[in-house]
């Protein structure tokens, strides 16, 4: 593989994540919750998420998500249906001196729970797959063996996903830290839940076509 061909590709990925998507957007929302000890949960979830969702799509599951109406629309549903749930739940969290230990900090969600949430959010979503499956060929040298080419840009995108995670993680705990107030943290979790529950429904508008 060329340089050329890698460095457009780790550009474009670089990119492409840097917009906030259904996993940033929970990884915002748990950094903001629950502060720094949730990153490494977090992080964790999205980067074997995105391993999942990449490795599935070389393995074929995105041609068949493209073509199969019935396991798209299942796993679309699926995704859709949590990311919903996700929504609900944070636009419900307790804030201030709601749900509070006895030494007045916020009970922490167990860091398993949160890993399989971020895990679930990155992996589920059918449109990713195909995302994958569209956006590989792009930077593959057709002329050299696949299969290495694959294996790099697998290993690049997943290194660049986790960092990109972990920023987003550091500056959300950053900041929550200027937003103690009960009342600005209720906000602040109902916009979540609120950008969470409308990429569920984003998610279950989705069709093939249009992937």
């Amino acid at each position: 593989m060329s340089f050329e061909h890698w460095f457009a590709f780790a550009a474009a990925s670089a990119v492409l994540l840097a917009i906030p998507g259904p996993t940033i957007l929970l990884v915002i929302s748990y950094s903001l919750g629950h502060g720094r000890k949730t990153a490494g949960a977090t992080v964790a979830g999205v980067a074997l998420g995105d391993f999942t969702a990449m490795t599935a799509s070389m393995l074929g599951l995105g041609a068949l998500l493209a073509t199969s109406a019935a396991i798209f629309t299942v796993l679309k549903w699926v995704g859709a249906a949590y990311l919903v749930w996700l929504g609900i739940k944070l636009w419900k969290a307790p804030v201030g001196g709601e749900g509070q230990d006895a030494d007045g900090r916020a009970s922490a969600e167990r860091p398993w729970r949160i890993f399989l949430h971020a895990y679930a959010v990155t992996a589920l979503n059918p449109k990713s797959i195909i995302f994958f499956v569209a956006f590989l060929p792009q930077f593959l040298d057709l002329s050299r063996p696949l299969f290495a080419q694959m294996a790099i840009f697998e290993a690049t995108f997943l290194i660049l996903a986790t960092l990109n995670a972990a920023l987003y993680a550091f500056l959300a705990s950053a900041a929550r830290n200027t937003i103690r107030k009960p009342n600005i943290r209720r906000v602040v979790n109902r916009t979540g839940g609120s950008l969470l529950i409308g990429a569920g429904l984003l998610t279950a508008g989705l069709k093939r076509a249009a992937s």
